[in-house]
């Protein structure tokens, strides 16, 4: 084997091992002792973080930012993944702001010449649109970490102008017009809740001992099953013109209720928190003629008084 190519599967293998000892690595890769120190001076040398401990059960280690292997790229696949990092710019906060800004660096100085000239062309003719807001969500680092770990945090939440403390297990984190929001079982209020980033003005972990809930089978695919599967739901049924399935395919929450049919019209079905019938009410009303809402007969009502109410500014 090469020298080059044994570094290469030396990076590969560290990264993979917990910890290892160069006698365990130098029988692996059939080298001297002495061989194998030297190719971990080397990956030392090329940024691998590297670290050793004495004693009778000392050895190797990787620090916890572990460099990747080398991977080659095609063209295409640069520029995609280039573009897919580019994507984020417009947003004020990312969990990973410092690490996506180093990433797009590294695509774009270590491209050719040609390819980076056809990124500039491409930069003035795509974009993904996403509202700039002004608003900074600072902790999404740490509610990414707690959804992964599930870990309690204390936060202060800023609701309806006032602070209020709060425990919550995050359940993960994400986007939707520019803002982040956090889905989250909330120990004030015994129950799911989501939260909005930005008005979480601060966020450490737990240290009052609140057992963590075992919420492992709870992720964003399926937390509109556990979020409005409360006692004081509500079903919703609601048909849509095809124009009204479009508006509707764009607002992230509705996932699990919007059904589409063959021939382009559809329907909204499904549980909804019965304390929020005056949030479903405005957004029905802007939805217009697109939407026409079957039932709960509550959200009829307050749809023809809020109807009413605006009629009558116009008489």
């Amino acid at each position: 084997m090469s020298k080059s190519k044994r570094l290469l599967e030396l990076m590969m293998t560290v990264n993979r091992k917990r910890k290892f000892t160069v006698k365990e690595l130098a029988i692996e890769f059939g080298v001297s002792t002495r061989t194998m120190l030297r190719d971990l001076q080397e990956l030392s040398e090329l940024g691998v973080p590297l670290y050793s401990e004495v004693g009778p059960h000392g050895g190797y280690q990787v620090l916890k930012e572990r460099i990747l292997p080398p991977i080659a790229f095609s063209e295409e696949e640069a520029v995609a993944m280039f573009f897919a990092v580019n994507a984020l710019r417009h947003y004020s906060s990312l969990p990973f702001e410092a690490e996506s800004a180093s990433a797009l660096d590294k695509f774009y100085l270590h491209m050719s010449g040609d390819v980076r000239d056809r990124i500039d062309q491409i930069k003035n003719r795509m974009d993904f649109v996403t509202p700039t807001r002004q608003q900074e969500s600072p902790y999404l680092s740490i509610l990414l970490e707690a959804a992964v770990h599930q870990q309690v945090l204390h936060i202060e939440y800023e609701s309806q102008g006032d602070a209020a403390d709060r425990h919550i297990q995050p359940i993960g984190i994400y986007a939707n017009s520019g803002l982040w929001f956090c889905p989250a079982y909330c120990f004030l209020r015994q129950d799911f809740r989501i939260f909005r980033c930005d008005r979480i003005h601060s966020a450490v972990y737990d240290t009052d001992g609140i057992e963590p809930m075992d919420l492992r089978h709870i992720h964003l695919a399926n937390k509109e099953l556990h979020i409005h599967a409360d006692k004081e739901s509500t079903q919703l049924y609601a048909e849509l013109s095809p124009k009204g399935v479009q508006m509707c395919e764009a607002v992230l929450w509705l996932g699990s209720h919007l059904h589409i049919r063959e021939d382009g019209t559809g329907w909204l079905e499904g549980p909804i928190p019965q304390k929020d019938l005056a949030f479903y009410t405005r957004f029905f009303i802007g939805l217009g003629n697109e939407a026409t809402v079957k039932h709960p007969s509550e959200l009829i009502s307050d749809m023809k008084r809020l109807f009413a109410e605006i009629i009558s500014k116009y008489d």
